[in-house]
């Protein structure tokens, strides 16, 4: 299982606060208004609007919503003019990350992710630094105690899915970026029920650290997801399987 499924297992464990959840919903908010001016309302010919709503769907997003953020976006309504920024650097232990950000103010995103980084040990790195070690594809993840692994490889296949695996009870299905929407749907048809489904960028080589360094990468992740302007993190951390998630 990738590292950044694993910790959207541990964060799901621990349980969603109220208030990170209206935060959530805050920065798909943002997602959906950025994918309909980027390619349009109509989720059927934009991909990134399907998989936007896909996921404010997952997460019990009101229907309205969804639909004044699509008009937003689309300039049916009046709303906030957002910019896309990605940032990498690095955390203890030499650990990759690259951070994903919507933004309508560039000076305080950039402040507010180098003051996390550098407060927890971490420093931003020039663009490229770390991109090359990643790749983007689509992830989506179901309960090992659902379902068998060999029921969700037989029906992704049929979509397109490029790999299956099960770690932890969890069973991961990866995808081109390109067929996500259309292997998550597909296996929604067919009855499946994900845990979690994100496009996502995955590291090809992994860093393993102790539970203690571990700990201290993870609480930056946390950290960082908790901007208001960031939208995802992504590391290279390969989280040992006896970490829990108790040492934070």
């Amino acid at each position: 299982m990738s590292g950044h499924s694993k910790w959207a297992t541990i964060k799901h464990k621990k349980g969603l606060a109220d208030a990170k959840r209206g935060q959530a919903f805050t920065k798909l908010i943002k997602e959906i208004s950025v994918a309909a001016k980027m390619g349009g309302s109509d989720p059927d010919s934009n991909a990134r609007l399907r998989t936007a709503i896909l996921k404010a769907r997952a997460d019990n997003m009101p229907k309205d919503n969804i639909e004044r953020a699509i008009k937003k976006g689309a300039g049916e309504m009046e709303g906030s003019v957002y910019y896309e920024l990605t940032y990498e650097g690095y955390a203890p232990g030499g650990v990759a990350l690259i951070i994903d950000t919507l933004t309508d103010n560039k000076n305080r995103t950039a402040a507010d992710v180098r003051s996390t980084l550098t407060k927890l040990g971490g420093s931003l790195g020039a663009t490229g630094s770390v991109s090359y070690l990643f790749q983007t594809k689509g992830i989506i993840t179901y309960d090992a105690e659902k379902y068998t692994e060999d029921e969700i490889l037989e029906a992704s296949l049929d979509f397109g899915a490029e790999d299956v695996s099960t770690s932890d009870n969890v069973i991961e299905v990866v995808t081109a970026p390109s067929d996500f929407v259309a292997v998550l749907e597909g296996l929604q048809q067919k009855g499946f029920e994900e845990t979690s489904a994100s496009v996502s960028k995955i590291a090809d080589t992994m860093v393993a650290l102790d539970n203690e360094k571990t700990g201290k990468v993870l609480r930056m992740v946390e950290r960082l997801e908790d901007l208001d302007d960031v939208q995802a993190v992504y590391s290279n951390l390969e989280i040992p399987d006896d970490y829990t998630g108790e040492e934070e």
